[in-house]
């Protein structure tokens, strides 16, 4: 009986040490095989620092190929704090080059962050400054690629196409209306770091960029400079308030050129207020129809035979009146006497025609 109790004490630890041990292997088959990708990445999101490299904007060309908006390469300045050995010799360094206030720079520096984007005094450097920065070789400070959007027209097609932000994100025009397309997805230099965020050496993996989708508008380049040529002209003999001209393909609506004054360089945008840079007025502006509506209602008495264009005429003396109200042609004193075709060619603000099915008829 004795023996019996040890033989089955024997035999229930040997059960317990099996199914302990099956328990193991399970959770480390788990680990390994199951969960191992899940696993993989938090920790490799835990080690992994990325220095980000700027995805180009999507170029906007003209309908015949001919660039109106493309990218400028720049350099940005990203600071790993934990890197930096010395703290105080970096930071003066750095705000010498950079012409910013010692202390400031020190805060950059010294920050408990895992990576710092020196902003804005950072961006979009010279590759002078960007020069001096890299002759230091200070550990821990790093410059990476930068895409800047630049107009090569300037004030060429300025409101057509809009602007963009520092951040390369669309504020206004095509560029705001399209940016999900022109919008790239950046890059990165991954590398690993230990505890202390000190980068583990040759251990590095590049992501390269994907640059924006390419736009092709129908603009015809050619014919938008000539219409920026005569509104400058307008501008210079007139100074009205504003002007507008667009041109369009009267067979599918295809805009061939469009701009108004003022205007601005959307390289430049920061240095015009916000009305100028923010509207365009051949789609904002509201007009009335003017000489333009002389045609349909012209159309409209020939389409009922109410008038004959070369025979039935009328005469225009330079006013007027229509239920109380006194209306003007624009040539002081009238054209006279004249056919209906003539009131066409002379864009004759006043008509009466007592034989068509209308008391009055008024193109204004």
């Amino acid at each position: 009986m004795f023996f019996y109790e040890i033989h089955k004490r024997i035999r229930f630890f040997f059960l317990f040490c099996l199914f302990v041990s099956l328990v193991i292997i399970g959770r480390v088959f788990w680990i390994e095989v199951i969960d191992y990708y899940k696993l993989s990445s938090l920790a490799n999101d835990l080690w992994s620092r990325d220095l980000p490299i700027g995805a180009d904007r999507g170029i906007i060309y003209d309908r015949n190929g001919k660039e109106l908006a493309t990218n400028l390469t720049t350099t940005s300045l990203i600071l790993v704090p934990s890197q930096i050995v010395n703290k105080e010799e970096v930071a003066r360094s750095l705000s010498e080059i950079l012409n910013v206030p010692y202390e400031e720079m020190y805060k950059h520096v010294s920050k408990r962050t895992s990576m710092e984007r020196v902003h804005p005094e950072g961006r979009r450097l010279s590759f002078q400054v960007a020069d001096k920065i890299e002759a230091l070789h200070y550990k821990g400070v790093y410059l990476v690629k930068e895409s800047k959007r630049y107009y090569p027209y300037d004030e060429v097609l300025s409101h057509v196409l809009g602007y963009v932000g520092i951040d390369n994100q669309g504020l206004s025009g095509i560029e705001l209306v399209y940016d999900e397309y022109l919008t790239g997805k950046d890059g990165a230099i991954k590398y690993y770091s230990n505890g202390k965020g000190e980068s583990l050496e040759h251990i590095e993996v590049y992501e390269k960029p994907q640059n924006g989708i390419n736009l092709y508008l129908t603009i015809d380049l050619d014919l938008q400079l000539a219409i920026e040529r005569e509104l400058d002209t307008i501008m210079t003999k007139y100074t009205p308030e504003h002007a507008i001209i667009v041109a369009m393909n009267p067979q599918n609506g295809e805009i061939l050129g469009m701009a108004s004054r003022p205007n601005f360089n959307p390289n430049n945008y920061q240095d015009y207020d916000y009305e100028t840079i923010n509207r365009n007025l051949p789609i904002w502006m509201m007009y009335e129809p003017g000489s333009t509506f002389k045609i349909m209602t012209l159309a409209a008495t020939l389409e009922e035979k109410t008038v004959n264009l070369f025979e039935d005429t009328y005469y225009d003396d330079g006013s007027i009146k229509v239920e109380g109200a006194t209306i003007h042609c624009w040539k002081h004193k009238g054209h006279g006497m004249q056919t209906y075709l003539q009131v066409v060619e002379n864009s004759c603000n006043l008509l009466v025609n007592t034989r068509t099915h209308l008391n009055s008829l008024r193109i204004l």
